[in-house]
């Protein structure tokens, strides 16, 4: 569990931020200038608050009289941009940090990395220099993963390239804190999210509670947010779906231009029903829909 108090001023920006992470995947939200890279940059130790509090399962990071180095702290960090360090191949740089390379193929597996280990960072296109960067960070045998807005710098079809692999390494069980403005990626993705406002957390909460009430889940833009699909996640080249483009069916149907896949409807509120694809979710727009024994989903989205 992170437990993180951090207070800061830069120039006319006071930061004073509390944030409680206590495993899964938790999603820092909010709009760009919000504070959230400056705080996930005290978490790691790349910024020094003025007072405050960071503490990582118990053991403390940061206080008054504690400073624990950022290579101490347990914690790999992505950011938008890999940082990868040019003058290694690809192997290099997924070692780099690591205490060894005794998960090297098991990382190499997951984010499916085999045929790149001998290229260099610029033979690399920026999908593949994210995943190295994920894999790197995995490597250095976390307690936290610190995902700072890892596909800001991607266009649509990296983006949903990419997702997949942040599924996959949600599955291996290491805590995340994700850093993001994009709602699409905390629907996917989240377990939990905390809004970031003006340098302050202005709501927190489990993801199901907040998609479940309206005006929470207008403030993370929940109704317009849907997912990018792709053929990682076994459901075919799909591209963006928004809530507006899935209908839910009783039983599987034959759809020209559009995607079927089982879903299991977990929440309805106000019109907008939360389904479970097996670790993908969906919003569907249902309206006054009845939608008992709902068991399918048809995905509209175009690529």
């Amino acid at each position: 569990m992170l437990e993180a108090r951090v207070r800061l001023s830069r120039g006319a920006f006071a930061l004073d931020a509390e944030v409680v992470a206590p495993g899964g995947v938790t999603a820092l939200f909010g709009p760009s200038g919000a504070g959230k890279t400056t705080f996930v940059r005290a978490v790691a130790g790349l910024a020094r608050p003025e007072s405050g509090r960071i503490a990582l399962d118990g053991r403390v990071l940061w206080d008054q009289g504690t400073d624990v180095p950022p290579h101490r702290r347990g914690i790999g960090t992505v950011f938008q941009d890999a940082r990868l360090l040019p003058h290694r191949d690809v192997r290099a740089n997924l070692l780099y940090g690591a205490p060894g390379d005794g998960r090297l193929g098991e990382v190499v597996d997951l984010l499916e990395l085999g045929p790149l280990l001998d290229r260099r960072p610029r033979h690399l296109s920026g999908g593949e220099a994210a995943r190295v960067a994920l894999g790197r960070a995995l490597l250095t045998e976390p307690r936290l993963v610190v995902l700072d807005e890892p596909l800001a710098s991607l266009d649509a079809r990296l983006r949903g390239a990419i997702l997949p692999y942040l599924a996959r390494l949600k599955a291996t069980g290491v805590p995340m804190l994700l850093i993001t403005h994009d709602a699409e990626e905390v629907v996917a993705l989240a377990d939990r999210v905390a809004f970031l406002d003006g340098g302050r957390v202005v709501d927190a909460g489990p993801l199901a509670e907040v998609l479940g009430d309206p005006v929470r889940a207008a403030r993370l833009g929940a109704g317009q947010a849907g997912v990018v699909l792709t053929e990682a996640d076994g459901l075919g080249v799909v591209g963006r779906v928004r809530a507006r483009d899935v209908v839910l069916v009783s039983e599987r149907v034959e759809v020209a231009g559009g995607v079927v896949v089982p879903v299991r409807v977990e929440r309805v509120r106000d019109g907008v029903a939360v389904c479970d694809t097996g670790g993908v979710r969906l919003l569907a727009d249902v309206g006054d829909a009845p939608i008992e024994g709902m068991r399918f989903a048809v995905l509209r989205g175009g690529p």
